[in-house]
């Protein structure tokens, strides 16, 4: 065996004993969440997606009882969304992540936190939606709408399967906003007009470039994606069978693009 190959496999060992730290430094530096009480004095990543006000604000907008919904996450990341709903009660959390990396991440935050009853799916969430006859009371995609190549082939998927409420937090394309900003014009190539079951509107291709050289990179499955217009998602929410309770979080200068969260909810 060369001894390059030798050394790749040893380093694969630790000398150590056991502990929730040497688990955690599997990723060592490609953590984006830190951890909830008590296990804050760990050390992972510095966002605190397992105190998620956006998290808070979809429950207050449901207003009920969450013990009886089941939940339907569309890439978890590293479980801080699938911890809340835990802690809040919901009967059972499915949580469907295609990053490998961000998959295993989410079992060693289900080991750490000891969680119950979330269901971590290795998987594209897209070909699950296309496939599954199973249906939820309550669906989460945030921060994944933007990340998709079909954006609106996701929301008429989750129409398909969502019976009550929709929770979305997601950038969109403004092009005054993003036009002016020499950080995010770059990204944006061109755009084109698209019809998806009669419903139509303009995507705006994003391309993810020097992102893409980061270990610890949480986007979409391909080096683009695309992006629809804030009204456009609106409309196609409406258009696929949601009506819109509330917005928040409409940050139209958010670092990586003007960005909104909503809830829905199925109509009758």
């Amino acid at each position: 065996m060369e001894n390059n190959k030798i050394i790749d496999i040893l380093n694969s060992y630790i000398q150590l004993a056991p502990s929730q730290q040497t688990a955690l430094d599997v990723f060592s530096g490609e953590w984006s969440s830190y951890l909830p009480e008590p296990f804050s004095h760990l050390m992972a990543g510095q966002v605190p997606l397992f105190n998620d006000h956006r998290i808070s604000w979809f429950v207050e907008q449901i207003n009920s009882n969450f013990e009886k919904f089941s939940v339907l996450e569309l890439g978890p990341l590293e479980g801080g969304h699938s911890y809340m709903f835990e802690q809040l009660g919901a009967k059972g959390i499915t949580a469907i992540e295609a990053n490998s990396r961000a998959f295993l991440k989410c079992l060693i935050i289900k080991e750490i936190l000891n969680l119950k009853r979330v269901s971590f799916k290795h998987g594209d969430f897209v070909e699950y939606l296309r496939e599954t006859k199973s249906s939820f009371d309550v669906c989460v995609a945030s921060g994944v709408l933007y990340h998709m190549k079909n954006p609106v082939e996701l929301i008429a998927l989750l129409a398909k399967c969502c019976t009550n409420y929709l929770c979305v937090w997601t950038h969109y394309y403004d092009n005054e906003i993003i036009t002016k900003n020499p950080q995010l014009a770059p990204h944006f190539t061109q755009a084109q007009d698209i019809e998806y079951q009669n419903f139509s509107c303009t995507l705006h291709k994003q391309e993810y470039q020097d992102a893409l050289d980061w270990s610890g990179f949480c986007g979409g499955s391909a080096s683009i994606s695309y992006w629809m217009t804030r009204d456009d998602i609106l409309s196609c929410l409406d258009f696929f069978g949601f009506e819109v309770l509330g917005i928040n979080f409409d940050h139209l200068h958010h670092q990586n693009g003007p960005s909104f969260a909503l809830v829905a909810k199925r109509k009758k």
